[in-house]
């Protein structure tokens, strides 16, 4: 749906008693805004005063409709009596005189009648929301596909086809994961307030606006109002007339630099502010503050998911919906300067141009927007722009979003990583190959040399350690896009070395928040005098989510280790990464980062009231049960440990990591035989897993069947060829056999995966001149 709209499957919450979002404490509802240097929300409605184009542009656009309540004006699916039948469970929509009801399956499984409190968008799908108990705000998994009939549309549809979920499930639309509260609602209102108390499991949500309103973007306009009444503030006229600058001056900004230009050019950067304000709602993140300040870079209001899978293809493509601003921070547009608004009007979000109209603005349409250059016909789809550049992908369901990171087609790159590409999604019986042919005769061979960072971050989803190296080149590159620079980092955490360490340490340095951050990430595992050299002095960095990941790196320093100065920025940084954990306490995988950050901070106690608290969240949460029974480990309390996996395992029997963890429990308690069942157990459930894979060998050759276990490690380094234990353990085993040969040659692949290992140098020295 809309950016920002219900993530189904992605959705959390819990509450008392049914009751309807509130308007904010400092909403026009609640009381005028005041003449006060702190800006306070004061409604669309003082806007359209001095506005009413821009206010006339949004009225009807896709935010002022984002979440509606129910009614005759705002419903519009057809709630005649009509059946819809899922899985077994039919669903009836009617009304009852001004109601509009559905009656669909419960939290306990049973039919049972529920009012439908709000609609959530309009096009090309709409949803609905239903009042729970304690504040929750449920959404229903049955749309109605708003698409005229000749489209498909004008019917009831289910966001899950073909999947059964059940009221067992936690991803049942009553469950804790289908909760408006947690995600879709902030970027659905206006100046939003999750309100949850994570001790009674409730919400009093508030909003200064129902929809997205005019402050969503331009932030809190009491001020501005001031101004604009009586221009004597002289605060307002400090700080730009009460509001951030956006303004995009997308018609005069890009000009031709003169005849047989191929491409416009900006004339100066534009103002940061505005692209900022989309690129909260328009992307995969996570939440670290409400308190957002327009125009600040979203770094420093939330965290951005980076370029990995499952979210994204090998070389960046969008995979899961992840919206708009992950891809569009990989595009070349991006990089040249081109901003949200140079394509969309803000107010109605409608395109400036359409079809090629809007491409051949900055690309010479004599160069582009001909069959020379796509060799296609004219009047055909291939002759679009956006169907070869802008690819589409369906997400829930009918909703085909096109891919923002603007990107010439590889189809070779399709070949080697197995990534889509535009050809072969269009002409879906041909193959790539084919496609890359096409290209040859048509552009020659150049297009397929052209340097792909796909080709090095699949290297590091892929092979390990053996990437390591172009990670770090690829990272410290600043041609390439700061987004890809910090999933190379991301991707290198697995495999720190002290050379790693002294090659992130500049990065910590970069202009790029999301680089100073995955550069700090790199950080977390070494010794705590790095770590205080490395990390301290981010403590007070400008971005907020800088600090935050500056303040879970050094969350288990003691004070003494710290300059004085240093203690009261870790203790400040520190409150805004609590913050952050407290606002995400609702998800069952915020508690269990609450309960790392206690266990680091050396409170066990309030480490294990943590996950017990996701597990109450979700019982089939698989890493609360493994966190909290390891807590209980380090602890001394192995049967408290026992019972904490036997208790996840009766929930989720099929969960890899449950049954890998109850191995090691066994080992420590001396059941080898035991133990060897659970790890065969593990690798069966997950047959991708290198790690299990090998302790599973470990575990038969602790049984005495040493060539077993060398006949498993060798099956395993033929699947994961640069897997450091792996090869270890074939290395000392081989020796331990006496058979140098073999353990000569593993010494040297190891060699060549970790070169700057000195032991490891020493062993092979001592292999070779036997």
């Amino acid at each position: 749906m809309l950016a920002g709209a219900v993530l189904v499957g992605v959705l959390v919450a819990f509450l008392l008693y049914p009751k309807a979002p509130e308007p904010a404490a400092d909403s026009p509802a609640a009381g005028t805004a005041s003449s006060t240097i702190a800006a306070r929300y004061v409604g669309a409605e003082a806007c359209r005063t001095c506005h009413e184009n821009e206010y006339r542009a949004w009225r009807g656009s896709h935010h002022q409709l984002a979440m509606q309540e129910a009614n005759a004006a705002t419903v519009l699916g057809d709630f005649a009596d009509v059946r819809f039948k899922h899985q077994g469970v039919e669903s009836v929509f009617f009304r009852r005189g001004d109601r509009y009801l559905v009656r669909t399956d419960g939290p306990d499984g049973r039919l049972t009648d529920y009012e439908i409190a709000y609609t959530f968008g309009v096009y090309p799908l709409q949803q609905y929301l239903i009042a729970f108990p304690g504040g929750r705000y449920q959404v229903l998994p049955i749309a109605w596909d708003a698409r005229p009939q000749g489209e498909g549309g004008q019917r009831w549809f289910h966001l899950y086809p073909k999947q059964r979920v059940d009221h067992r499930d936690p991803l049942h639309w009553t469950g804790v994961y289908q909760n408006w509260a947690l995600q879709c609602a902030e970027c659905h209102s206006t100046h939003l307030r999750k309100g949850y108390d994570a001790a009674t499991h409730t919400y009093q949500t508030t909003f200064s606006e129902i929809n997205v309103a005019c402050e969503s973007c331009h932030g809190p306009a009491s001020v501005h109002v001031e101004w604009a009444r009586n221009a004597k503030s002289p605060y307002a006229e400090s700080e730009g007339k009460g509001l951030p600058a956006m303004r995009s001056r997308w018609n005069e900004a890009w000009k031709f630099p003169g005849d047989g230009a191929r491409f416009a050019v900006r004339d100066r950067p534009a103002d940061a502010a505005g692209m900022n304000s989309c690129a909260a709602c328009h992307s995969r993140r996570s939440t670290l503050t409400e308190e957002r300040k327009p125009g600040a870079p979203l770094e420093d209001s939330h965290r951005l998911a980076m370029l990995t899978a499952p979210n994204y293809h090998a070389d960046g493509q969008q995979r899961e919906e992840v919206y708009v601003w992950g891809s569009f921070l990989q595009s070349r547009m991006h990089q040249r300067g081109v901003t949200c608004m140079d394509c969309h009007d803000p107010h109605s979000q409608k395109l400036r141009a359409e079809g090629n109209a809007l491409c051949t603005r900055c690309h010479a349409a004599a160069a582009f927007d001909t069959p020379a250059h796509h060799h296609h016909a004219a009047d055909g789809k291939g002759a679009a722009c956006v169907a070869c550049h802008m690819p589409t992908q369906n997400y829930m369901v009918i909703h085909a979003r096109q891919d923002h990171s603007l990107r010439i087609p590889r189809p070779d790159l399709s070949i080697a990583l197995g990534s889509p590409n535009a050809c072969t999604q269009c002409h879906a019986d041909r193959r790539a190959q084919w496609a890359a042919s096409a290209m040859d005769r048509w552009y020659g061979t150049n297009w397929r040399v052209r340097a792909h960072f796909g080709t090095t971050l699949h290297a590091g989803e892929t092979q390990g350690v053996r990437a390591l190296p172009d990670l770090l080149e690829l990272a410290a590159n600043t041609a390439f896009p700061a987004i890809v620079r910090a999933t190379a980092l991301t991707l290198a955490q697995p495999y720190v070395t002290p050379t790693v360490l002294s090659a992130a340490r500049p990065l910590l340095r970069d202009t790029d928040a999301s680089v100073r951050i995955a550069a700090l990430a790199l950080m977390a595992p070494a010794d705590p005098g790095d770590r205080v050299a490395s990390a301290g002095p981010l403590l007070d960095d400008p971005v907020r989510g800088v600090r935050v990941e500056a303040a879970r790196v050094l969350a288990d320093i003691p004070d003494a280790q710290l300059a004085e100065g240093r203690r009261t920025t870790r203790a400040t940084a520190l409150r805004e990464y609590e913050e952050a954990l407290a606002l995400g306490a609702d998800w069952p995988s915020g508690q269990v980062h609450l309960g790392d950050l206690r266990l680091r901070q050396g409170r066990p106690d309030e480490a294990i009231a943590a996950f017990a608290s996701a597990i109450d969240l979700d019982a089939r949460f698989s890493d609360a049960y493994v966190n909290l029974a390891d807590t209980y480990r380090r602890l001394g309390r192995e049967a408290d440990a026992e019972r904490t996996l036997l208790r996840g395992l009766a929930a989720l029997p099929s969960d890899a990591d449950l049954h890998h963890a109850l191995g090691l429990l066994l080992v420590r308690k001396g059941d080898k035989a035991g133990a060897l069942r659970e790890f065969v157990e593990a690798v069966r459930l997950a047959p991708g897993n290198a790690r299990y894979a090998y302790v599973r060998a470990i575990a038969v050759d602790s049984v005495g069947t040493r060539e077993q276990a060398l006949l498993l490690l060798r099956s395993a380094h033929q699947r994961y060829p640069n897997d450091v234990d792996i090869l270890v353990a074939l290395l000392s085993m081989s020796r331990e056999a006496g058979d140098r040969q073999a353990a000569l040659a593993y010494a040297r692949q190891l060699a060549a995966l970790l070169p700057d290992n000195a032991d490891l140098g020493r062993l092979l020295a001592e292999l070779e001149a036997r």
